[in-house]
This record gives C-alpha cells, structure tokens and sequence, in this order.
C-alpha cells in the first residue's frame, strides 16, 4: 500500500465525499454512501424488508427526505437542510405548516453551551418532527408567523447493511464493524467508515491466516439484524473489532470485550502497549457502540471497539462541530496503522508443540545461529528461538511467549518461523 502520510489523505478525502450525505438508520443516504464505499472495496449489499422481525427488534419503516427548512414572513430559509443534513431531526415525518414563533419553539434543538453549534437529535421509534438549530441562530428570531417544511416520507421498505470479505487460510472469522447511520459528522463515524475501508484493501494485499469480514451497517438495530441473520454461523466468528472515532485528535482507547480477556483484548493491549502510543484501555460496559450487541450474553463474542476519544467524550460530540476540520489524515492513518499491528499479530499468534521438548535441541548444527550472523538484535533473536522452544507446550500461544519473555512479538513470530523451517516446532 502507499505510504501511511499518503493514506491518510486518501482517507480524509473519502470523509470529504460522504460528509454533506444525509444517513440515518434506513434510506437513500445510506445507500449513497455504501455506494461511494463500493468503488474502493467490493461490497455485497444487503436490503431486509420493513417488518422483519430480528431478535427483539422489528425493522422500521425506511426514511428518506428531500428538503426542509423554516421560513420567515420575508421568505428567507432562516433554517435549512440544504446547508446541513443536522438541521432535521432524524426520522421526522412530514408537516407542511405555518406557526408562530412560540408554538415552533417546542421543536426546535439547540445547545445554550455551545451557541455557534448545532445539536445531532433523532427520533426513529417515535413520530416527531423537529429541528436542529444554533442557539444564537434562534435568539436572533423575532416573533411572528415562520413557515415550517419537512419534504420526507416514512414508508414501508429497507434496512440496508453491506459486507465485504477478505478470504483467508481458514473459514475462522474476524469481524470489523462500523455504524453508517449518522449524517454529517465527520469523526462519528466517517472516520471509521474510511479506516474500515483502507483497512480492508490492505488486508487484501496480503495472504490473511483467518477470514475477515467487514460490516457497514446502522448502528444497534444494523447489527442486530446482521446477528439475527447470522445467528446459525456465527459460531465461525472467532474475533472482532468495532471502529468509531477515529479521527479526532484524541489518543487511542480501546474498550474491551464483555469478556475481558478475550483474545482480541490481550492483543490490542499488548499491541498499544508495546507500540508507546498514549493510550487508554477501557473495561467492558453495555453502553456505546455496536460491541454490546455483539457481545449480549447469547452471543458472547470476542469483540473490543477501537476509538481515538470515546463516544461522548469530546465536546464535539453529536455536533456540527464534528466536521472537517475535527478529523485529521494524522489521526487516521495512526488509527489504520494500529489496526494493521493488530491484526498482524492476531494472524499470527498460534500454539506450537516441540518436536524435540527432552533437553535443549542443538541450534548450532541446524544453522540456526548463523543466520542470526550480523543481526543488530542477534541475542535478542536467540532469546526468542530459546523461549519458543520453553514453552511451545500445545498450550501457550506466541503472545504468551512475548508477554513472558518481554520480548517484541515481531521477534518471536519470526522465531517461531525459524524453528518450523528447521521441523523443531510445529502448529
């Protein structure tokens, strides 16, 4: 792939393109921006009609809009969904009407603590309409009569979710999901959506050991229903990573599994760890994004959510203050970086059994210590290849080795690869 400077711009650009697209949870935003991540990856699209009931949930009715704005008595749009999708609520329904000011006020959104911001509101499961404004947009208001517009439909349809595949050596998944269903907020989650994406094309690039599979789907009731119509073969998910906020400017934080010491969760901590990144790693909570519904206690999967600042952590948050200029191609490209570690490492980490475990095998008369010959990190290397055989027991994985022996995981896993070439170890 390009250079990492280089993808992150490629990234930020892609945000740019989804960025003005109005998403929710169902309709022709999400299938535009699915579209636009199409011509980067493949992607198998999926459309699960209104009414299907997944788990708990039925599928909503779709939503789409078309314009919407509030007038003054003069004519002009003193609010307008043309200038940003944000100043909808998400999901209103239709209305075509004029009122005064003091009767308007109670659909109106603002955040009195950050005037110059408006506020990201929605109402899926309940008919309201409304909109989002700036506050010192709605203190600028006289009273009197405004005309009010919503041009949607709530109709019977789609829910919309994609996938992408990237095959490996093994049927064993890894799972990375991303939520599609916000409008014009460029941290949360086009940031995730660009990582998930570049992330799959390297992916691609190389021969993976387990198969990975990429999921863009409306957060919550997307996931559920991609879990309701996998519930047969998701015993084959062994791993999985949800992405959000990854581009802001925040350091890295990793939340783990409802597990705790789920393998994903030992190889993002060693990972960031190791890496001196400035960090946080987070315990499990059923709040947040789509790895509470991954990890509901019928399912219980392996699956951790990779983040800059976490959801609602930043003022920024569910804002139009989460725009271009939050996320940066910095930020992305260290986000992309890490998950590319991960996995690396991930692809890797298998037990071994030794071959020859009655006394320490001879290194020497195999050439496995003159090929060490010149090595900066020779005694380092040697090390590796003496804690490979150690504890190359059927039980202890190469992570296990690194963590013991503080030895680099890179270190080990070529170690390992050493061995096998010489039929000291095997898998």
């Amino acid at each position: 792939m390009a250079p990492m400077t280089e993808l992150g711009h490629e990234m930020h650009a892609l945000v740019e393109r989804m960025y003005p697209l109005c998403r929710s949870i169902t309709g022709d935003g999400v299938r535009a921006t699915l579209d636009i991540v199409g011509e980067h990856i493949p992607l198998q699209v999926h459309e699960v009609p209104t009414g299907t009931q997944v788990l708990d949930w039925t599928v909503p009715q779709e939503w789409n809009i078309k314009d919407a704005y509030i007038a003054d008595g003069s004519g002009r749009r003193v609010v307008d969904f043309a200038a940003s999708s944000l100043h909808v609520l998400g999901y209103s329904v239709p209305v075509s009407a004029t009122m005064p000011l003091s009767e308007l006020r109670e659909h109106l959104y603002t955040l009195p603590d950050h005037p110059s911001w408006v506020p990201y509101r929605t109402s899926y499961y309940k008919p309201e309409w409304g909109f989002c404004l700036a506050q010192e947009t709605l203190d600028a208001l006289p009273e009197g009569d405004y005309e009010v517009r919503v041009d949607s439909t709530l109709a019977d349809g789609h829910l919309t979710y994609a996938e992408h595949v990237v095959p490996g050596q093994i049927a064993d998944e890894v799972i990375v999901s991303c939520h599609v269903c916000h409008p014009s907020l460029a941290n949360d989650n086009l940031a995730g959506i660009a990582v998930a994406t570049y992330l799959a094309r390297a992916l691609a690039e190389q021969n993976p050991y387990y198969t990975y599979r990429f999921i863009f789907a409306p957060g919550t009731v997307g996931a559920i229903t991609w879990l309701a119509r996998n519930a047969e073969r998701v015993d084959r998910v062994k791993h999985g990573l949800v992405l959000a906020c990854a581009g802001d400017p925040g350091q890295l934080t990793y939340k783990q599994s409802r597990r705790g010491d789920a393998e994903i969760d030992r190889v993002m901590r060693h990972v960031l760890a190791s890496s001196e990144r400035p960090h946080q790693v987070n315990e499990f909570t059923p709040y947040g994004y789509d790895e509470r519904q991954f990890c509901s206690p019928g399912f219980d999967l392996g699956v951790g959510s990779l983040s800059r600042t976490p959801y609602a952590g930043y003022p920024e948050y569910h804002t139009s203050a989460d725009n271009l200029d939050f996320v940066s191609p910095e930020a992305m490209a260290d986000t992309l970086a890490v998950c590319r570690e991960a996995f690396a490492v991930l692809d890797r980490n298998r037990s071994y059994v030794n071959l020859s475990p009655y006394g320490e095998p001879q290194l020497g008369r195999r050439g496995l210590y003159d090929s060490l010959g010149g090595r900066s990190d020779a005694k380092q290397a040697q090390m590796a290849m003496l804690w490979v055989l150690s504890l190359s027991d059927g039980e202890h994985t190469l992570l296990d080795v690194a963590e013991r022996s503080g030895l680099p995981f890179d270190t080990v896993a070529a170690a390992a690869g050493a061995l096998c070439g010489a039929e000291l170890i095997k898998a």
